[in-house]
């Protein structure tokens, strides 16, 4: 791989690595903490750790499209900026329906798609398999 092709690739990666770190790190937290949290019952537990994955199916293929007409770098800031919202919105909430909200609004910032369509756009067709694999 040519250094373009291996500096675009670990930027898109850390992207991509860091935003399923935000994502992830919640779960052995949450576990301890759910049964404190204000109303919560099992099911809107389940709910509020599953949303975030329901939500982003949806979106995935809306965010496809959306780059394809106005950018990947626009839709990947957008999508970013919809996931730190989330992520402020769980931080700041004390009952269970501001946990979901927030989840909702994390999975809503669906740029998995976008990035591995970037990953596709900067890289020359020879390495790209090497760079998807990243």
């Amino acid at each position: 791989m040519t250094t373009s092709d291996k500096t675009s690739t670990f930027s898109i990666a850390s992207i991509y690595a860091f935003r399923m770190l935000g994502l992830f790190i919640i779960l052995p937290i949450f576990s301890l903490y759910a049964d404190k949290i204000i109303d919560a019952t099992p099911t809107l537990i389940g709910i509020a750790l599953g949303i975030y994955g329901l939500t982003q199916a949806l979106l995935q293929i809306v965010f496809g499209i959306m780059s394809d007409h106005y950018g990947r770098k626009p839709i990947i800031i957008f999508g970013l900026i919809l996931f730190i919202l989330g992520s402020i919105v769980c931080a700041l909430s004390t009952t269970i329906y501001g946990i979901i909200i927030g989840r909702a609004l994390q999975g809503a910032g669906a740029i998995g798609s976008t990035l591995t369509a970037l990953v596709a756009d900067v890289t020359k067709e020879e390495n790209r398999m090497k760079a998807m694999s990243v």
